[in-house]
């Protein structure tokens, strides 16, 4: 088990050796898009690829490979998995989780393979426990040879008997004289001179850059070149529009040399990016995502802002509305730091519980004309969580009503839907007694 803490949130650009402009259109979601995405990361992950799963034990996996001696492959599977997701113990002075990885292979050209193993995590304190980001990391080595393949993986966790299954097709190349591989996202990279060697690499299995993230890299290994290589690689949007254009040189030196593409933070765009080496029938390419945070997909900065509406902080979120691009990523970062109740965890925890009810509240609201998060009841309890007591009652002479009660905080709110449509209202009496009690929080929280 790997386990590698990273921070989240930077604007984001791509660079390889040179310089890069932009070229082509901006493609901008609409809301509603920009929210499927943020409350449904497995099915943005398996569009770009990846094996994905989501509740009850949400994970994001990768297979990679690369050659291996004679004409074998070297496979790794890596998988991304969030501490929240896995059920935690006390143990001595801190705290213990387990989890079970399964894989199984398969080929019409090879015997199948499985294999299976346990892990655990340990952390100190229980704010770790319920970390939202990448704060697990696995990852297991396979030899293989060239071929189709079909991988199953599940993840158990043992102590809550919660399971999830993913599933993906690969293909492992044969990788001949004078080939390369297809880019590798990860963390950490050290180069290797020879086939026989094992790849030293810490995976990034989302593939994700964010807002104050760190560089995410881009392997690229050639094979047994035997003159000076000249390789072009581009990195295109998901509509095919090239961000950015350069080529990898290879020396012919060695019977293995590492290339790196660097992800680093600097400017937009945001959104999937595609990072293609080769040209023509040779080229291998790799998905790579560009996000505001990589515990939620987030990928256009005026939807993200908007979303922002019921976070409070308003003179912040009103300079982010307006500032210019090029200074988008430091008022980013001093949002997210101003609006950060614990500043020792990589995580904002304010934030993670504003999106957090925000998910909730378009689930459970969806008897309106809008989004549940959108609606009066979605910005209450997006705002002052769940209430103590739900009074409905569904037929009055002056229509619908239903009344929340929220104890500690002294507050009463009534949501009147009077003309039987299915759109409640916050009344005039209860939104002024709702604007009182959430500046008081807000005073209190600040």
């Amino acid at each position: 088990m790997l386990r590698f803490r990273h921070s989240l949130l930077l604007l984001l650009s791509l660079t390889a050796c040179s310089s890069w402009q932009r070229v082509g259109h901006d493609t901008t979601p609409t809301p509603e898009e920009t929210l499927t995405s943020l409350f449904d990361m497995p099915a943005v992950y398996r569009g770009m690829g990846r094996l994905a799963a989501g509740s009850p034990l949400p994970f994001v996996g990768t297979m990679v490979v690369a050659a291996g001696p004679g004409d074998s492959v070297k496979a790794i599977l890596g998988l991304s998995i969030e501490n929240r997701a896995l059920s935690f113990r006390k143990e001595g002075s801190g705290f213990l989780a387990q989890y079970r990885v399964e894989m199984y292979l398969e080929s019409p050209d090879a015997p199948p393979i499985r294999f299976a193993r346990d892990q655990d995590i340990r952390v100190a304190e229980f704010a770790e426990t319920m970390r939202a980001d990448e704060s697990v990391l696995f990852q297991q080595l396979f030899h293989l040879k060239s071929g189709a393949y079909r991988v199953t993986v599940s993840v158990r966790d043992p102590l809550s008997g919660r399971q999830a299954q993913a599933e993906a097709n690969f293909v492992a190349p044969d990788f001949q004289a004078a080939s390369f591989s297809a880019p590798i996202l990860a963390y950490q990279v050290t180069g290797r001179r020879s086939r026989d060697q094992d790849l030293a690499v810490v995976l990034s299995p989302r593939g994700t850059v964010s807002y104050g993230g760190d560089t995410l890299l881009a392997l690229v290994e050639g094979y047994n070149f035997s003159t000076p290589t000249a390789i072009p690689f581009q990195i295109v949007d998901d509509l095919d529009s090239v961000i950015t254009r350069d080529t990898l040189r290879f020396t012919g030196a060695r019977e293995v040399e590492s290339q790196v593409i660097r992800i680093v933070p600097d400017n937009q765009p945001l959104g999937e990016l595609r990072i293609r080496v080769g040209k023509d029938s040779a080229v291998r390419q790799t998905s790579a995502l560009v996000s505001f945070s990589g515990a939620w997909i987030l990928t256009n900065y005026s939807d993200m802002v908007d979303l922002l509406r019921y976070f409070g902080h308003e003179d912040q979120i009103k300079q982010l509305k307006k500032a210019p691009a090029d200074e988008r990523p430091r008022l980013w970062q001093e949002f997210y730091k101003n609006t950060d109740p614990v500043p020792a965890t990589p995580e904002n925890e304010a934030l993670e519980q504003y999106f957090g009810r925000m998910a909730i509240a378009n689930q459970r609201f969806t008897d309106e004309e809008v989004p549940g998060w959108r609606t009066d009841r979605g910005m209450v309890f997006i705002t002052l969580g769940d209430p103590e007591e739900i009074y409905n009652a569904s037929s009055t002479p002056q229509g619908r009503i239903i009344r929340w009660t929220y104890t500690q905080l002294r507050l009463e709110v009534v949501f009147e839907d009077t003309a039987n449509v299915s759109r409640f209202r916050l009344t005039s009496d209860s939104r002024s007694a709702y604007n009182r009690v959430l500046s008081r929080v807000r005073r209190a929280e600040s």
